[in-house]
């Protein structure tokens, strides 16, 4: 998605709305980490570090891994923790981030859900998912200037192959970086 997609799709969730705030700080997070939809649900409240601004993350074969994250989206997230989640516990005790409506820890099928919902409403289609938002991440880190590694290790990537598979998306800024660094560009 480019940049005016993800806005809109972020700002799809009626924040006043029974879920709102769960779903808005759901994709926030998910763009903002690139997070796929197995570890945001299985976020707990003690990999969310509000001073330091990041999040700890276990990926696929339980490899853990820090990513950062800007304080506008953490603002969401800790909003969601704050009023909506202490709702949604129903005073039983849960360690995970995002509840259903009864209290429970979320499927990543519910996640899926969440974003074709929200992706149809502000007419994206149907070919947005939750790893739709992780490829934005790491397209738009690479687009930004960032690093590859710092983006593989964000990802989690244990090969950087599996990385430079964003590097394809941007060529305008590749060729605008072999003009301006050949010496016979």
């Amino acid at each position: 998605l480019d940049r005016e997609h993800v806005e809109q799709l972020l700002a799809a969730p009626d924040e006043h709305g029974r879920m709102g705030q769960r779903d808005r700080a759901i994709l926030a997070t998910m763009y903002a980490t690139g997070t796929r939809a197995g570890e945001v649900v299985n976020l707990k409240l003690a990999d969310v570090n509000a001073e330091y601004q990041y999040l700890r993350c276990f990926g696929k074969g339980s490899k853990e891994r820090i990513v950062p994250m800007a304080a506008r989206d953490l603002a969401v997230l800790q909003k969601y923790i704050d009023d909506e989640r202490v709702r949604l516990a129903h005073g039983k005790p849960t360690n995970y981030v995002f509840l259903t409506k009864s209290g429970n820890r979320l499927s990543r099928e519910t996640v899926w859900r969440i974003v074709k919902k929200y992706a149809a409403r502000v007419g994206l289609g149907e070919r947005i998912s939750p790893h739709t938002l992780r490829h934005s991440f790491a397209t738009h880190l690479l687009a930004g200037g960032a690093d590859l590694r710092a983006v593989q290790e964000m990802l989690g990537h244990v090969d950087i192959a599996t990385t430079q598979i964003y590097t394809h998306v941007d060529k305008d800024r590749l060729k605008a970086i072999h003009k301006r660094f050949h010496p016979r560009a």
